[in-house]
């Protein structure tokens, strides 16, 4: 999953960003643009939803996701819980969760995935918490069940084979993919990991 950053992604365009990291092989995109307004992030999911044909979900805003034809949202803890999101939202629509701790394992079960981390210190999100590493990582992933969990905190296409073995599926990414110049070539080194 490639999650997008208004710092990483100022002055280019996102659309032909998102494009390149498709071709690279990501297999979902989670729009995380904080500075914009919930009218410009409506036209952004609307655009990258007409140009892709992998799911987008967006970042905190349930609404803007439903009205913007979104596949889904990422939820983090301190937004809407995922508990009242699942009432107002279409069937089908992906609910993913930000998880970094037990009690936030907790308040994630009836999302359809979850993003645990920080898998290390990461630059990209103040909040993020103390990171994990592989020991507390595949901790969380096991209170998972069969849902599906991917690694997210400045993970490199190096520790994918550790994020499998403590029970992720895969990983979001930020700085590791919209940092590179070349955005195809990051995804790729990430995707070829995932896939084997």
């Amino acid at each position: 999953m490639l999650v997008t950053d208004d710092r990483l992604i100022e002055g280019r365009d996102l659309v032909m960003l998102a494009l390149a990291a498709e071709r690279g092989g990501i297999s979902s995109l989670q729009l995380r643009l904080k500075r914009a307004s919930a009218r410009e992030l409506a036209h952004m999911v609307r655009a990258l939803v007409q140009a892709l044909s992998i799911p987008v979900l967006v970042n905190d805003r349930a609404d803007v996701a439903i009205a913007a034809g979104a596949a889904g949202v990422h939820l983090g803890s301190e937004d809407l819980p995922v508990e009242l999101a699942r009432r107002i939202v279409p069937p089908g629509f992906v609910i993913g969760a930000s998880v970094g701790s037990p009690a936030e394992a907790a308040n994630a079960l009836s999302a359809d995935y979850w993003g645990i981390g920080p898998w290390r210190a990461t630059h990209t999100k103040d909040d993020a918490g103390a990171a994990l590493g592989p020991e507390g990582f595949g901790r969380l992933a096991a209170l998972a069940g069969d849902k599906p969990v991917i690694a997210i905190g400045a993970v490199t296409p190096e520790d994918i084979p550790l994020v499998i073995q403590g029970g992720g599926q895969g990983v979001a990414v930020v700085s590791g993919i919209l940092g590179a110049e070349d955005v195809e070539a990051a995804a790729r080194r990430y995707s070829k990991r995932v896939r084997g």
